[in-house]
């Protein structure tokens, strides 16, 4: 079960972005419910978990009045989708009834030279929590053992769902107990914490093929469809109806939501632009509501043909924006 099952959709009833996106880092479920360290939603001894209709309200008053949030983004620009996640958490974080956030990207040095950093340090009443944030979408194997977290990769394929985890429980989480964190954490007086993770995001699954879900799977978990460039036109002439178009990364978190979508002509004109090595491209079939806005019905990456093998998948992509 997800920590607020009554307001899973309501991400999808707000309208400024940067809201919707907190809205889904709060209420979307993780990627897995087994991980090899305890994972623990940031939130869950917060006073919106006893009065969810509380967290509506805030996010509805935010969403008519965003400049709080607005300006906790803008300084620094948040470019990397990560660090945008991890933003959002923290602005979470700060504000949640119940949550006192201790500690942001706390680094932990010795002789001058940074071993790394402490996502979140938050405090509650069920004490004090390290907390290690990462957002990822991994794609299952066309053929393999999708079960296995090995077969399961990011864009960068060289990204995979076993080495991330295996570097939050053996270097990231651990990281708080080492001596040489003692003294950050004592000048903030910590003395005692637990640390936890929360991986969030979407897996992918291919198409043509089929591919098992990685072993402890939530199953709440969000998913898509993910294809190679040569199969586009045999997936569009099977996929229900709605229009396509490619989202921004920076847009990449909550469903996508816009008052206009691209016609046919303008999406034919984007893919016979995009090289064979394009970058990964984030792809939404937008159907319209009963009052004219066109929401997201499902999402897929759009893969170069020699992916895994041999990409660029992970440079910048030249996506352009959608209409407002």
């Amino acid at each position: 079960m997800t920590l607020f099952p009554t307001l899973t959709d309501l991400p999808r009833h707000l309208r400024h972005p940067q809201v919707r996106d907190l809205a889904w880092v709060i209420l979307s479920p993780p990627m897995l419910s087994q991980t090899p360290w305890p994972q623990r939603h940031p939130l869950t001894a917060s006073g919106w978990v006893a009065d969810p209709h509380s967290l509506a309200d805030f996010l509805h008053a935010l969403d008519n009045e965003p400049g709080a949030l607005a300006e906790w983004l803008s300084n620094p620009v948040q470019r990397r989708l990560g660090r945008y996640y991890e933003q959002l958490w923290l602005f979470a974080a700060a504000h949640a009834p119940g949550v006192d956030l201790v500690a942001a990207n706390l680094p932990i040095r010795i002789d001058g030279h940074t071993l790394g950093e402490l996502d979140m340090l938050l405090h509650d009443s069920e004490g004090i929590h390290h907390v290690e944030l990462a957002i990822k979408f991994y794609l299952g194997p066309q053929q393999g053992n999708g079960s296995d977290p090995a077969q399961r990769l990011g864009a960068d394929s060289q990204d995979r769902l076993d080495l991330k985890l295996a570097h939050l429980s053996q270097h990231q989480l651990p990281m708080s107990s080492r001596p040489e964190s003692r003294e950050a954490l004592s000048t903030l007086g910590v003395e005692q914490l637990s640390a936890e993770l929360w991986l969030g995001g979407y897996l992918l699954y291919p198409w043509p093929g089929s591919a098992q879900s990685p072993a402890g799977v939530h199953p709440e978990h969000l998913r898509g469809v993910w294809l190679h460039q040569r199969d586009w036109s045999a997936f569009v002439a099977q996929c229900s109806d709605g229009r396509w178009q490619p989202v921004p990364r920076q847009a990449w978190l909550a469903p996508a939501l816009y008052d206009e979508a691209w016609s046919q002509a303008q999406l034919d004109q984007w893919f016979e632009e995009l090289g064979p090595v394009a970058a990964v491209q984030l792809l939404v079939r937008l159907t319209q509501t009963a009052d004219g806005v066109w929401q997201e019905a499902e999402r897929l990456f759009l893969m170069p043909d020699l992916w895994p093998e041999a990409s660029d998948a992970t440079s910048p992509a030249a996506t352009p924006a959608p209409p407002a």
